[in-house]
């Protein structure tokens, strides 16, 4: 039986909740899961901003989380998960400590105070909201929650930047699925892990075309060249196979070649990138299928961010450049 597309949701297990601010440009984006879930990290961008990390490292005692949250703000969003938490607390989720239960809720923030107001930033209120509107049919893609201030392609500044947001996809083989949301604000350009065509990032002098970013930075080598810490591309792989913390560590870490290629350059130090794997499931599965799935589907979605962007605060979209 070979492999279909699915909506994230056909994966059960888990509720997908975005709220944002669009006069400031920024927002969030959670996900709530049915059950304490084992989850993995694998960070490997320079300057990440996150919170409760190091639960999901092997040798910590934390069997599983109960959210993630991904936001924008920076470090300054990294206050945002305290919304979760109430949330949860409210309807007693959480790790039970005898005197009440806490909320097991990790976090990752991209920078998007380049965009909009630098002043706005997701805070616990808007993070409880987002948690208010979770869903399990919530598929919505673009300039959504998290997804708000994403931006790409800025080895150049603003002028020859685009809009990115957040994407989502998902696929099935026999039983096991696996799905990917990510968040995309890269330093680098988009390329469409099935062709390899470029789809988004530096636009040329004229802004009707692209430049590739590798090459420009080729011709700076010799430089040392400010990038400011003005990117990270975060996302969550989702499966209903069983699998340890462990074994989602690796799928987080095999997850990150879906980044590798569909983003250029990535992994910079002026990214963050992140991704999170979590089990919210009890199908069995082969570890090693499952995250070449997650490689994917997570480059799938990237592509998927890039295209269902929309034009703001003058930076063009990918669908605005492919008409002209």
């Amino acid at each position: 039986m070979g492999r279909k597309e699915i909506s994230i949701s056909e994966i059960g297990g888990f509720r997908i909740g975005h709220a944002q601010d669009k006069n400031g440009v920024t927002g969030c984006t959670v996900l709530l899961f049915d059950e304490c879930a084992p989850a993995g990290v694998d960070i490997r961008g320079g300057g990440p901003a996150s919170r409760e990390t190091p639960l999901l490292n092997p040798a910590a005692d934390a069997a599983g989380i109960h959210a993630v949250l991904l936001s924008g703000g920076s470090a300054f969003g990294l206050d945002a998960a305290g919304g979760v938490m109430q949330y949860l607390e409210e309807r007693n989720i959480g790790f039970d400590v005898g005197v009440t239960k806490v909320p097991l809720v990790c976090q990752s923030c991209i920078f998007d105070l380049v965009i909009g107001d630098a002043k706005a930033r997701p805070d616990s209120k808007m993070a409880y909201e987002a948690c208010e509107n979770a869903r399990r049919e919530e598929t919505r893609e673009g300039c959504i929650g998290a997804g708000m201030g994403c931006t790409v392609g800025k080895y150049r500044g603003k002028t020859y930047a685009m809009k990115s947001g957040i994407g989502m996809y998902a696929m099935q083989a026999g039983e096991v699925k696996v799905g990917a949301i990510v968040a995309v604000n890269a330093l680098g350009d988009i390329f469409d892990i099935d062709t390899g065509k470029q789809t988004a990032g530096l636009l040329n002098e004229t802004r009707d075309g692209f430049r590739q970013t590798e090459e420009e930075m080729y011709k700076d080598a010799e430089r040392i060249h400010d990038l400011f810490t003005g990117n990270t591309t975060i996302g969550v792989i989702v499966t209903n196979g069983a699998f340890t913390k462990t074994q989602m560590n690796k799928i987080a870490s095999m997850a990150h070649n879906g980044y590798a290629r569909t983003i250029r350059p990535v992994h910079t130090t002026a990214d963050g990138d992140s991704i999170y794997a979590v089990s919210v499931g009890k199908q069995q599965a082969d570890l090693n299928v499952v995250g070449t799935m997650a490689s994917y589907v997570m480059g799938k979605a990237v592509n998927r961010a890039v295209m269902a962007a929309e034009e703001t605060d003058g930076y063009l979209s990918a669908s605005q450049i492919q008409k002209k």
